[in-house]
């Protein structure tokens, strides 16, 4: 099943969830489960796959890095359960000092500010690397699909600081 067209969107990453929420509802209103409640089994049985392939496609379409690692598999090039490290020296250092300010933000004079110029690092890695990312998946170039995983992996790395950060906020804060 290919999930753009399921939801009948263009494949790109960049989505327009307002969309795919409306698709979602009108594939759940058409296969849910409960309107094969008077059926046979085979096709009881169908209903709750097929509800399980949208709920599993709205999961991916929905996360950035998610999409974006189904956008590269289409392609040929699957990183979802891989193993290999990133590559890049700078980016790698970058990474290990931002975690170290993160753990440094309890400590700070303004918690705060301190957040709020962190958070904003975080968002300007996401947009730096997202635009490049959408660059990439857009391209035919193998190179740029290679170029492209790693951009993931950066993301992932953003995503988990983000999360981090939550966390240390919740902490804080309640």
């Amino acid at each position: 099943m290919r999930y753009f067209e399921l939801f009948n969107i263009p494949v790109d990453y960049h989505v327009d969830l307002a969309k795919i929420n409306q698709q979602y509802l009108e594939l759940q209103r058409v296969v849910h489960p409960d309107r094969f409640a008077g059926k046979g089994e085979r096709e009881k049985l169908l209903a709750v796959q097929k509800t399980a392939e949208i709920n599993d496609a709205l999961s991916i379409l929905k996360h950035p890095v998610k999409r974006a690692e189904y956008m590269l598999s289409e392609r040929g090039v699957d990183i979802r359960a891989e193993q290999q490290t990133l590559q890049d020296p700078i980016f790698l250092m970058q990474q290990m000092e931002m975690r170290e300010a993160l753990e440094e933000l309890p400590q700070s004079d303004d918690v705060e500010a301190a957040i709020e110029q962190f958070e904003q690092q975080i968002k300007a890695l996401d947009v730096e690397f997202s635009q490049q990312l959408a660059q990439q998946l857009s391209s035919d170039n193998e190179q740029d699909l290679q170029l492209a995983a790693d951009n993931i992996r950066k993301l992932k790395f953003v995503y988990k600081l983000r999360d981090e950060l939550a966390r240390i906020e919740d902490n804080l804060f309640d």
